[in-house]
Protein backbone atom coordinates (compact mmCIF):
# COMPACT_ATOMS: atom_id res chain seq x y z
CA UNK A 1 0.00 0.00 0.00
CA UNK A 2 3.09 2.42 0.72
CA UNK A 3 4.04 2.24 -3.36
CA UNK A 4 0.39 3.01 -3.86
CA UNK A 5 0.30 6.32 -1.69
CA UNK A 6 3.80 6.99 -3.32
CA UNK A 7 1.89 6.41 -7.00
CA UNK A 8 -0.72 8.63 -5.73
CA UNK A 9 1.05 11.33 -4.24
CA UNK A 10 3.22 11.83 -7.50
CA UNK A 11 -0.18 12.21 -9.76
CA UNK A 12 -1.16 14.73 -7.19
CA UNK A 13 1.30 16.35 -7.91
CA UNK A 14 1.64 16.23 -11.02
CA UNK A 15 -2.34 17.37 -11.23
CA UNK A 16 -1.38 20.36 -8.92
CA UNK A 17 1.74 22.03 -11.10
CA UNK A 18 -0.52 20.79 -14.41
CA UNK A 19 -3.80 22.95 -12.74
CA UNK A 20 -1.85 25.86 -11.85
CA UNK A 21 -0.21 26.34 -14.59
CA UNK A 22 -3.75 25.82 -17.12
CA UNK A 23 -6.33 24.54 -14.90
CA UNK A 24 -8.60 23.81 -18.29
CA UNK A 25 -5.60 21.34 -19.09
CA UNK A 26 -6.45 19.30 -16.32
CA UNK A 27 -10.38 20.07 -15.55
CA UNK A 28 -10.63 19.58 -19.31
CA UNK A 29 -14.35 18.57 -18.88
CA UNK A 30 -15.15 21.67 -16.84
CA UNK A 31 -16.30 25.13 -19.27
CA UNK A 32 -14.64 27.02 -16.46
CA UNK A 33 -12.26 25.25 -14.38
CA UNK A 34 -10.39 27.53 -10.98
CA UNK A 35 -7.30 27.47 -9.91
CA UNK A 36 -9.46 27.71 -6.23
CA UNK A 37 -10.73 24.40 -7.09
CA UNK A 38 -7.62 22.28 -8.37
CA UNK A 39 -5.98 23.49 -4.70
CA UNK A 40 -9.15 22.41 -3.30
CA UNK A 41 -8.77 18.64 -4.82
CA UNK A 42 -5.25 18.87 -4.83
CA UNK A 43 -5.40 19.28 -1.25
CA UNK A 44 -8.16 16.25 -0.92
CA UNK A 45 -6.05 13.79 -2.84
CA UNK A 46 -2.74 14.50 -0.61
CA UNK A 47 -5.12 13.62 2.98
CA UNK A 48 -6.18 10.62 1.24
CA UNK A 49 -2.60 9.70 -0.04
CA UNK A 50 -0.67 10.23 3.21
CA UNK A 51 -3.79 8.36 5.13
CA UNK A 52 -2.81 5.49 2.76
CA UNK A 53 0.57 5.87 3.11
CA UNK A 54 0.46 5.77 7.34
CA UNK A 55 -2.31 3.03 6.60
CA UNK A 56 0.48 0.91 4.93
CA UNK A 57 3.21 1.61 6.61
CA UNK A 58 0.83 0.98 10.26
CA UNK A 59 0.68 -2.64 8.67
CA UNK A 60 3.95 -3.47 7.09
CA UNK A 61 4.97 -3.00 10.93
CA UNK A 62 2.75 -5.43 12.29
CA UNK A 63 3.45 -7.98 9.33
CA UNK A 64 7.70 -7.71 10.86
CA UNK A 65 6.65 -7.90 13.88
CA UNK A 66 4.28 -10.68 13.76
CA UNK A 67 6.94 -12.46 12.06
CA UNK A 68 9.39 -11.49 14.51
CA UNK A 69 7.12 -13.12 17.03
CA UNK A 70 6.27 -16.31 14.87
CA UNK A 71 9.85 -16.84 14.22
CA UNK A 72 11.00 -19.83 16.76
CA UNK A 73 15.24 -19.05 18.10
CA UNK A 74 17.94 -21.07 17.10
CA UNK A 75 18.39 -22.12 20.46
CA UNK A 76 15.15 -23.29 21.74
CA UNK A 77 14.81 -25.78 18.16
CA UNK A 78 15.16 -29.73 18.46
CA UNK A 79 18.16 -31.08 17.65
CA UNK A 80 17.71 -34.18 16.31
CA UNK A 81 19.55 -37.41 17.44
Amino acid sequence: MVSVAFHLFSYTLLFFVVGMYKPKWALFFLKEPTRFLILGITTVSFMISMTVYGQGHKEEALMAKKVAESATPVSEMPVAK
